[in-house]
């Protein structure tokens, strides 16, 4: 069973390839994504593809990989960067890592909420650059979460979590959009399921949490934006296509919105000189969201645990169901 690695992925997950009995495994053994020319060579006539989700896995990968490729795992939650409807035609499985990265991705958003709310990559610079003179009265001030309103866009495990860890900061009222009420989910915090217009004109707190589908791309946009309140903070953690980066940024630089705080971006990397990277009131990681070494030891392995399962026609661990 001939299988290529897309990437340099943790070595426990390695490890369950490379002990995997009839598994060869071929790696492009770099922390830099794989160059399309050598995924392309690297992909022809294997049985399985570990690839990320940097990876764009479209009708060309599938061509050149030609009808021996039968399985694909992701080592991601998400799943855009694959061409799904040339994958089911082709017959080929799916696996993915989901809940495995709930809790880290939860609590990076949760850091990233409170950094832009309260400002704190402003006020390290003022600390490093002297700014700091004396303690002011209204100097620094930002915006708490007590009393609050906190607007969930997608109440899957992830908005849960979100919502499981922001709760205990004395959140008054959670509000909840996506394709359909979840009351089950939903009645752990009293959320109450609105009309995405509504979330936006009552949160003081949006939180980004959904997948990318063709429905929530674009979704944050000009309208969405000019509805929050001028003190709410805008957050996302899910995809960087949801957002209308250029409608975030007016509403940012002329004060329609506080502030923001964004895990993601379109593309990634942000190039260096986007307008957005000079604003102070945008705080951007670089899609850090599961970047803990546990969480990542885990994907790795249950996206090898996924393919291994998948080439031996055994039910996977997580599968995409097509």
């Amino acid at each position: 069973m001939a299988v290529f690695v897309t990437r340099r992925i943790p070595a426990e997950g390695l490890r369950v390839l490379s002990q995997a009995g009839g598994c060869r495994v071929q790696q492009w053994d770099s922390e830099e994504p794989v160059p399309r020319a050598e995924l392309l060579a690297g992909v022809a006539g294997k049985r399985g593809l570990l690839c990320l989700l940097s990876d764009r896995i479209d009708g060309e990968v599938l061509e050149a990989a030609g009808p021996s490729l039968k399985v694909i795992s992701t080592m991601s939650v998400g799943f855009d960067h694959l061409a799904l409807e040339e994958i089911k035609k082709r017959g080929i499985r799916v696996g993915y890592t989901p809940d495995v990265l709930t809790d880290a991705t939860a609590e990076l958003s949760v850091a990233l909420l409170l950094a832009a709310c309260r400002r704190l990559p402003e006020a390290v610079e003022q600390v490093k650059n002297g700014g700091w003179t004396t303690w002011k009265p209204l100097w620094m001030c930002g915006y708490g979460l007590s009393d609050s309103t906190v607007g969930i866009i997608g109440l899957g495990r992830i908005g849960q979590a979100v919502a499981r860890r922001l709760k205990p900061f004395g959140v008054k009222k959670f509000l909840y959009t996506g394709s359909r009420p979840k009351p089950e989910s939903a009645a752990e915090f009293e959320a109450e399921f609105v009309p995405l217009t509504r979330l936006a004109e009552e949160s003081d707190f949006v939180v980004v949490t959904c997948a990318l589908t063709p429905a929530t791309q674009g979704m944050c946009n000009k309208d969405f934006f000019c509805r929050m309140k001028k003190t709410s903070v805008f957050v996302n953690t899910s995809r960087g296509a949801v957002v209308n980066q250029e409608d975030l940024y007016d509403a940012l630089a002329h004060g329609q919105i506080a502030a923001a705080g964004l895990d993601v971006t379109t593309p990634e990397p942000l190039p260096a000189d986007h307008a957005l990277l000079s604003l102070k009131n945008c705080v951007i990681l670089p899609h850090v969201g599961s970047a803990t070494y546990a969480t990542r030891s885990t994907m790795a392995v249950l996206a090898a645990d996924n393919l291994l399962a998948g080439l031996r026609g055994e039910p996977m661990p997580h599968e995409l169901l097509l």
